[in-house]
């Protein structure tokens, strides 16, 4: 059997980042280093969707770099006929200790390559059987071809994303391009009441056009924007109607969130203050405190006030970097994922099922 054409596990990482962009789900572990081990193991040994020919994770573990300078057919069949094999022998200059098996299993394979469309997994074999049990997926090994060129291999990139990944993946992913990107010189944000303000573009004033435009009319029965302020605490938009009406007083100073919201619906009126997070300042302990005691002063008792921090996507390194700071109590939502909403409860509460 001939075996495919097998780029080192360096050019395999360089294409990752394309093959699987900013708003992917476990989108790190689909790209670092690992993962571009496990993927060059699987294309040395064949395993390849179609080839019935498949890989241990253990096998990741057992590469060295000078078995994989080794690309002739026949040294590659003897060594994955050879590592298939459960051993407990030392194996010099190996790529991985043994007990990290388990992560590349679960991690990197499971959770990540084979969620994100790239590789398969053999059907009816037990769990407990020592067997190979993972391939990539065709298409997706096709994008590995070492004689792609740049335009070539992006284009099918493209293909291979619109063919297999799945509509929400595909949504997340177009996003959080969308605020990477930015373009032109303003943002247009649509009020509920059907009114519009400019906001200088950036990731920060997509966020702050998604909370107001999908949050809040998902989420709050009869929405109402207070105020809304950009970077450099520069307010866009104030409502001194609307605060007036609801009892509430503005600061004049910088100690607003970037948005505050009503929620007109319920008897008493529901005060949201909202953080946009594109790098920092998140809904933390004191920062909930200090809104708190501005709701207060207003006459809003603490049931009747809400806290949100809004991020662009839950996979960012943003996300990742602040959540251990969230305030309980508090609710974080991401805009590339509209329908979902994660609570902080600070105190016990039903648990529901999915």
């Amino acid at each position: 059997m001939t075996l495919p054409q097998v780029l080192s596990w360096k050019a395999i990482h360089a294409r990752l980042p394309e093959i699987f962009p900013e708003g992917l789900q476990n989108r790190e572990h689909s790209i670092w280093e690992i993962a571009a081990k496990t993927i060059f193991v699987m294309l040395y040994a064949g395993a390849v969707e179609g080839a019935d020919r498949w890989i241990r994770p253990d096998q990741v573990t057992r590469m060295t770099d000078e078995q994989a300078a080794l690309s002739d057919d026949d040294a590659r069949h003897a060594w994955a006929k050879a590592s298939i094999k459960p051993s407990k022998a030392d194996v010099p200059g190996r790529w991985y200790a043994v007990n990290t098996r388990e992560s590349i299993r679960d991690d990197t394979i499971r959770y990540a390559l084979i969620q994100n469309g790239a590789v398969i997994e053999r059907p009816g074999l037990s769990t407990t059987s020592p067997a190979g049990r993972y391939a990539l997926q065709t298409d997706f090994a096709d994008l590995l071809a070492p004689g792609l060129d740049e335009a070539t291999f992006i284009a099918k990139a493209a293909a291979w994303r619109d063919k297999h990944l799945n509509a929400g993946a595909l949504a997340r992913i177009a996003i959080v391009r969308r605020g990477a990107a930015g373009g032109g010189a303003y943002e247009l944000v649509t009020f509920p009441n059907g009114e519009t303000r400019r906001m200088s573009t950036g990731p920060s004033a997509d966020i702050s056009k998604a909370v107001i435009e999908v949050f809040a009319p998902k989420f709050l029965q009869k929405p109402g924007v207070i105020t809304l302020s950009e970077s450099g605490n520069k307010v866009v938009a104030r409502d001194d109607e609307l605060a007036k009406a609801i009892s509430l007083t503005i600061p004049a100073d910088k100690s607003l969130p970037d948005i505050v919201l009503v929620d007109l619906g319920p008897a008493h009126p529901l005060l949201i203050f909202v953080e946009v997070v594109h790098t920092d300042g998140p809904v933390n302990d004191a920062r909930k405190t200090s809104l708190l005691q501005i709701a207060e002063g207003a006459g809003f008792a603490p049931q009747h006030v809400a806290f949100v921090t809004a991020y662009l996507d839950r996979a960012s390194p943003t996300f990742r970097k602040t959540v251990s700071s969230l305030a309980w109590g508090s609710y974080a939502w991401f805009a590339s994922e509209p329908d979902s909403l994660m609570v902080f409860s600070g105190r016990p509460m039903q648990i529901e099922g999915g």
